[in-house]
């Protein structure tokens, strides 16, 4: 069973610079896109009605935010937000319910510059642990997307230069490590605890991508339980389209 995260910076571009080809030779199972911009109506495609199930939680506001979770599997229950009206607006999480597991398709707000929204940021980051870790009361959890964070210095290229910086803040980076000691595991890490220069995102400016100058910021994490049936996680730098790349796993 393969799953595969994305933010794709906008489905309906995205979908003109083949990321239906992209994805097909991928072969997932589970197809998680963060940052879609566009709601159902808007994103009518032949690619994505070959998709039996698809679930979307676009944001409020038109072109922005937004997610969306393409299934092969029929779920047995969907939900969209965490439950908190004060952080639902923006089409950031959807949730399936599967028969092992339950598949959490998130995008996490970003601090923006000079860290303005961090206060709102951390609100959310404890919002959002808190409603993964009740899932995980019922059953394991996979939960996975653009979380906005390089949690160690490991995860990104110019660590030093980027302390203060949204996405790589004390305050962020604790937040993920209370979050995983909630009782998640960082599938990639796990997989590849030494590796460097696995990155993610690439800022737009000064060919940073060309050069790898980039952050690993998305991820899939996974219940504990699960570890015996994770055969592999990857990031997939090569596939173009977005400013990020596809992160995914393979489970048995």
């Amino acid at each position: 069973m393969k799953l595969v995260s994305w933010n794709v910076n906008g489905l309906r571009a995205a979908l003109k610079k083949d990321l239906a080809a992209s994805m097909d030779a991928l072969a997932p199972d589970f197809l998680c896109l963060q940052e879609v911009k566009a709601r159902p109506e808007q994103a009518a495609d032949l690619w994505l009605a070959r998709w039996p199930h698809a679930l979307w939680n676009p944001a409020e506001r038109p072109g922005y935010s937004g997610v969306l979770t393409l299934s092969r599997t029929a779920p047995l229950s969907v939900t969209t937000g965490i439950g908190r009206r004060e952080h639902d607006g923006e089409g950031r999480v959807c949730t399936m319910e599967l028969q092992d597991f339950y598949l959490v398709n998130c995008y996490t707000p970003n601090s923006q510059n000079g860290l303005a929204r961090l206060p709102y940021r951390r609100e959310w980051n404890e919002a959002f642990r808190q409603y993964v870790a009740g899932l995980a009361v019922r059953k394991p959890v996979v939960f996975c997307g653009d979380l906005n964070v390089a949690h160690e210095e490991i995860d990104i290229a110019r660590p030093g230069d980027n302390h203060f910086s949204a996405g790589f803040s004390d305050e962020e980076r604790g937040d993920f490590t209370a979050l995983l000691e909630s009782g998640f595991v960082d599938a990639f890490r796990h997989c590849h605890p030494t590796a460097r220069g696995a990155y993610s995102w690439w800022s737009y400016r000064g060919g940073a991508r060309a050069r790898n100058v980039g952050w690993r910021i998305d991820y899939f994490c996974i219940s504990p339980s699960l570890l015996p049936r994770l055969e592999g996680a990857a990031i997939h730098p090569e596939i173009a389209g977005s400013d990020h790349c596809p992160v995914s796993i393979d489970l048995a």
